[in-house]
């Protein structure tokens, strides 16, 4: 009899997480059949969707780990994607990665030593970095703008080479061959091919003894000062990685869009929140590789969200109202479900107290 109730509690838990994303699919359909969505907006939201987890797995590090919510995401985000942009535009797309990487990393690194070296909060070192960035990201774009249309990028390149090579050896019918099916993926999987290279370092670095350090430093500074880990070291640590993980995905942007501007970034740390939270609410246990995917899956679901509400064609003025809404769904369930149980007793006491008078 235990048994049997130990197994049925197990299913109504595993039925309560997965149930959101059910609903969430049957809209989905829903609206497929109705007209209002398409493949190709499900594509595009995934894709986005891919890209941004990018800074979801940097406040994964540097906020559920180092215990640390970095508001500086947002212009760290801009940074890459005025880094990237320029570097594209110049002719290096793949160049645009690893300064898009060293230039999040001195992001981190300002964001580190404003806190262990001069004493500033965790919260206000992130705005004053914020606010430095954004006159740094002006200087960099030379203006407001920035476009790339006419030049190379990763995406370009990786869908070119997928439409060569399912025409190599047929030189004489080059344009009658079609192209490969790869090609309308090729921007998934070069999100993709990312996102599975930062989980991957992630998982491994996080169970070095660094990063154990880093883990250790979120969850009790003070054991740590008294085990010879020095803090400061990890701190610094984990926030340039995080930072170079957020300006990757501003990098990423501007190749995938080709175009953005200075406010580009506004938004993206409550997004990334708000996405880690749906995360943690489906996948909130398991090693850090299955969390980072869980991370992942809440990017894609918010990113879906809010195609839908585009689809729906909601007026642009309140886009940003529906951006907030859905921040607020997300951070208060966590909160809501562990409140469930309660709300049951008092539900069921005051049911009680009412026959028994």
């Amino acid at each position: 009899m235990k048994m049997s109730l130990k197994s049925d509690n197990k299913y109504l838990k595993t039925l309560g997480k997965i149930s959101p994303i059910l609903i969430l699919l049957v809209v989905i359909i829903l609206l497929h059949l109705f007209g209002v969505l398409s493949w190709n907006r499900d594509q595009a939201a995934i894709e986005v969707g891919l890209i941004n987890s990018l800074v979801v797995l940097a406040l994964f590090l540097s906020y559920t780990m180092l215990n640390i919510c970095d508001l500086s995401t947002d212009g760290c985000y801009t940074l890459g994607v005025a880094v990237g942009g320029v570097m594209a535009a110049s002719g290096h797309p793949y160049l645009a990665i690893p300064a898009a990487l060293l230039a999040g990393a001195l992001s981190g690194l300002v964001t580190a030593v404003l806190q262990t070296k001069m004493g500033v909060n965790s919260l206000l070192s992130g705005i004053i970095v914020n606010t430095g960035l954004y006159s740094v990201n002006i200087v960099i774009m030379g203006k407001s703008t920035i476009n790339i249309f006419r030049n190379e990028t990763i995406f370009s390149i990786v869908r070119r080479v997928f439409g060569e090579k399912a025409r190599m050896g047929f030189e004489n019918a080059f344009e009658r061959m079609p192209k490969s099916p790869l090609v309308q993926y090729s921007a998934l999987i070069v999100a993709g091919a990312f996102v599975i290279i930062v989980i991957t370092f992630l998982s491994f670095f996080l169970r070095t003894k660094l990063g154990l350090a880093i883990h250790a430093t979120g969850d009790n500074p003070e054991m740590v000062r008294s085990s010879s880990i020095n803090p400061v070291m990890t701190i610094i640590t984990g926030l340039c990685i995080s930072g170079s993980m957020t300006a990757l995905s501003g990098c990423l942007f501007i190749q995938y869009t080709n175009s953005a501007d200075i406010n580009v970034g506004g938004g993206m740390v409550t997004m990334a929140l708000a996405s880690l939270l749906i995360g943690g609410v489906f996948i909130s246990e398991g090693s850090i590789a299955v969390r980072c995917l869980g991370a992942v899956l809440g990017t894609i679901i918010f990113r879906l969200i809010y195609a839908i509400a585009l689809a729906l064609k909601i007026d642009t003025n309140l886009l940003k109202l529906v951006y907030s809404l859905i921040v607020v769904i997300a951070i208060s369930t966590p909160y809501f479900k562990k409140q469930l149980p309660m709300i049951k007793r008092r539900l069921k006491h005051r049911n009680g107290g009412e026959v028994r008078g």
